[in-house]
């Protein structure tokens, strides 16, 4: 099968579970919260499912996961600070990210973020771990007036990003990453790495890739087998 052009391609990645392991870091920053006033700290296990779903869930499960009764919005106030400045101490790209980034930037493909992290956050993690420059457009949870599940944080991000979702894919590791881009017409890999709390064949993704090693082929399967149904169109 001929190698797909991705010149015109955009691939968006999700940040957290997808490209960078942050669990680490980011169950640092709520125990220290936890901590400070006066609860127990949880295990990483347990908030790694929450993950996907953004920070207020996250803390939302590890207030109760820790017994803690918090005022939700006052406690989450106090875990942007400490995840600003301790964003990559244990946070690291999952093996073969930045060389599945490298081969398709040098393919021509646009590159994209789409995460439900803060944008702040999510530019401040990628600077400090040199990932920013692959990206045309790094969105998050606050950067549009909408943001994941719905579609048009998908289809914003592609148009910030100079591409269209005809030629785009997503690459996540959840549910709310499917869910997004089948509201939006874009075909979706899923990682089987992530934080997804089950199975990620029952979400029928167009492809589940354990490596990242198998990203550039599941692509080029999606988009050539895109290119010749257009071509016998």
């Amino acid at each position: 099968m001929p190698r797909a052009d991705l010149r015109n391609a955009t691939i968006v990645f999700d940040l957290d579970g997808t490209l960078v392991d942050t669990a680490p870091d980011l169950t640092n920053a709520l125990n220290d919260a936890l901590i400070r006033r006066g609860h127990h700290p949880i295990p990483q296990e347990a908030i790694r499912q929450a993950v996907g779903f953004g920070a207020r869930v996250m803390i939302e499960d590890a207030l109760r996961l820790a017994g803690a009764d918090e005022d939700i919005d006052q406690f989450a106030g106090r875990v942007p600070g400490a995840l600003r400045a301790n964003i990559a101490v244990e946070s690291r790209p999952f093996p073969g990210a930045v060389g599945s980034l490298e081969t398709l930037a040098a393919a021509g493909a646009r590159l994209a973020v789409c995460t439900n992290k803060r944008e702040y956050l999510s530019k401040k993690l990628l600077v400090e771990l040199g990932l920013q420059h692959y990206f045309h457009s790094i969105a998050g949870r606050d950067t549009f007036a909408v943001s994941k599940p719905d579609p048009g944080h998908l289809t914003q991000v592609i148009a910030q990003a100079g591409g269209v979702p005809s030629r785009a894919i997503m690459v996540g590791d959840s549910d709310v990453d499917l869910r997004t881009a089948k509201e939006a017409s874009v075909p979706a890999i899923l990682v089987s790495f992530g934080y997804a709390p089950r199975a990620l064949d029952a979400f029928a993704p167009h492809a589940v890739i354990d490596h990242f090693d198998e990203l550039g082929p599941s692509i080029d399967a999606i988009l050539g087998g895109a290119e010749r149904q257009t071509r016998r169109g």
